[in-house]
């Protein structure tokens, strides 16, 4: 019987990290591959922009004050801009004042429950 295939050329059964010159390469395409594939990096800490940063020590009730009042502001604001407008844009801008005014009276209950009267 004859095979379609010719048998495979024999192969050393020597391996092949036995010589000195064989594991430095070895070495140094693990190192290449930890280079270009980060495994044994560090994650990246990420340092955020201190242009708007409120300072770290500053307490719960002084945040919520700040943004109660804010809250208020952008309330008003919203309310008095909606008298130059008519139509569903009037409605949109009413809508987006009652989710503020929700907003900061959640705020108002937190300051609350932070300093009962």
């Amino acid at each position: 019987m004859i095979k379609p295939t010719p048998n495979p050329p024999e192969t050393d059964p020597i391996s092949p990290y036995e010589s000195p010159n064989s594991k430095k390469l070895h070495e140094a395409a693990d190192r290449a591959l930890d280079h270009y594939l980060n495994t044994n990096k560090e994650p990246v800490v990420r340092k955020p922009s201190t242009m708007f940063v409120i300072a770290p020590d500053i307490d719960t009730e002084t945040l919520l004050a700040h943004a109660c009042e804010s809250l208020a502001s952008a309330s008003v604001m919203a309310s008095d801009f909606a008298t130059f407008l008519e139509g569903s844009q009037r409605s949109t801008l009413l809508g987006i004042a009652q989710v503020i005014m929700l907003g900061e009276l959640a705020v108002n209950r937190a300051l609350d429950n932070l300093d009962p009267p």
